[in-house]
């Protein structure tokens, strides 16, 4: 049967000078939303300021908690069933080796018993128990055993990403560990254990590269793959992808770089000047220039043979994975060039009225999905705003709340135009 609910004991949990383990907070984050019903147990010896822990916790991540102790388990059995009804699987406990005397009894009532501390165990299982060396690896098992009962009629998709983007998509039921009715499991992957045993499991590859970028060199020779510097974590995953070119991996790296570079997205979008026909209307990239230096000679006339007019905006070349890549600014004047703070190389961009509204196109296999975003006001609120006849340039960040006053969104700004 896969894996219908899940309780952490304490002793899982709790490190000896009584905090919490530094791996808990991941692990209940991601059970959380993994349509597994989970909860804490603790025995009823337990010092009370432990116990009052072990609730602030089951708390915080909307969890069950529970007393077990070998004693009266069919009382805390009928407990859990009262509080999780048809959970439709077994309920796997989790617990270090010094609670092995309730294992035996756990096990006949039909739970998986998973025993964690046992160094060199690394997920090994025998029919009613698994053993696991760090707390790490429970979500990991959690996939295997549910793939393991369905057999080969589930696609296990791992995936990587920073905690605050994994948990927006998680909170949104993105990945349930469970089998979906459409057949996937989605097991979460961690750089902080090996990574080749963690991607043998794995059918489909999901990752965000560009949360793992520590440096960009866009001036580079080197192929496009070696412009980029990733962390070492993300390093050790790229080496494993070149050696299995058999995994599918959604968005292959060498796809990356291109939209990482916002001066390759322009000469991207210039292509759409060939799909012109007579009865649609036109589409076209915004007209930009690239500069190296806003005090350059001639910059005046480079912005008229780019048919660029004012206000325009002005964005960092690099387009992500580095801390100034949404740096930007609105200017309103040629002269406000000179003194301005938007790192260099730089793309300067026509900026195309939109009515602060904004259409996000995606595109998956042969499917397109679009969503309606907040985006920046109108040429003529932006002068406004900057609140002079002689308005100055707006700097701001592409992601910082409230630039605009009206505005209650991040900031989005359009990469294409319809004429």
């Amino acid at each position: 049967m896969t894996v219908g609910g899940v309780i952490l004991d304490e002793s899982a949990l709790l490190e000896k000078s009584s905090g919490l383990l530094p791996a808990a907070h991941p692990v209940l984050r991601k059970l959380r939303h993994s349509n597994i019903p989970t909860g804490i147990s603790y025995g009823p010896g337990l010092e009370p300021h432990k116990v009052r822990l072990l609730k602030e916790i089951a708390m915080q991540y909307s969890i069950h908690c529970f007393i077990l102790d070998a004693s009266f388990i069919d009382d805390a059995i009928n407990e859990v069933i009262l509080a999780w009804c048809d959970i439709g699987g077994t309920i796997l406990y989790l617990a270090s080796d010094n609670k092995k005397d309730i294992f035996p009894k756990l096990s006949k009532r039909g739970w998986l018993v998973a025993v964690m501390n046992v160094e060199g165990s690394s997920a090994c299982e025998s029919s009613s128990m698994v053993y696991i060396n760090k707390l790490q690896e429970l979500p990991l098992t959690i996939c295997h055993l549910n793939k393991k009962a369905t057999g080969n009629s589930v696609v296990t998709v791992g995936y990587i990403m920073k905690p605050s983007r994994e948990e927006d998509f998680a909170k949104r039921g993105a990945f349930p560990m469970c089998p979906t009715q459409n057949g996937l499991i989605f097991m979460p992957l961690t750089f902080e254990l090996p990574l080749s045993p963690q991607l043998q499991e794995v059918d489909v590859l999901l990752h965000k590269a560009t949360d793992e970028i520590m440096s960009i060199d866009l001036n580079s020779s080197l192929h496009s793959s070696n412009k980029i510097t990733y962390s070492r974590g993300m390093q050790e995953l790229q080496r494993y992808m070149e050696h299995h070119q058999d995994l599918c991996v959604i968005d292959p790296l060498n796809s990356i770089y291109p939209v990482l570079d916002r001066l390759k997205i322009q000469q991207i979008l210039l292509a759409l000047e060939d799909l012109k026909t007579g009865s649609c209307c036109a589409i076209r990239g915004p007209h930009y220039l690239k500069v190296d230096d806003f005090n350059q000679t001639g910059l005046t006339q480079m912005l008229s043979e780019a048919k660029l007019a004012l206000p325009s905006i002005v964005k960092p070349q690099v387009a992500c994975g580095v801390a100034d890549a949404h740096s930007m600014a609105i200017v309103f004047r040629v002269e406000d060039f000179k003194d301005l703070t938007v790192p260099l190389p730089a793309i300067i961009q026509e900026y195309v009225d939109h009515s602060s509204t904004l259409y996000k196109f995606y595109v998956l296999g042969e499917k397109v999905y679009h969503a309606v975003k907040s985006s920046t006001p109108n040429a003529d609120t932006l002068m406004k705003i900057s609140g002079s006849n002689e308005p100055k340039p707006l700097l701001f960040d592409r992601w910082c709340m409230f630039l605009f006053p009206s505005m209650t969104s991040g900031l989005f700004f359009v990469d294409a135009c319809i004429e």
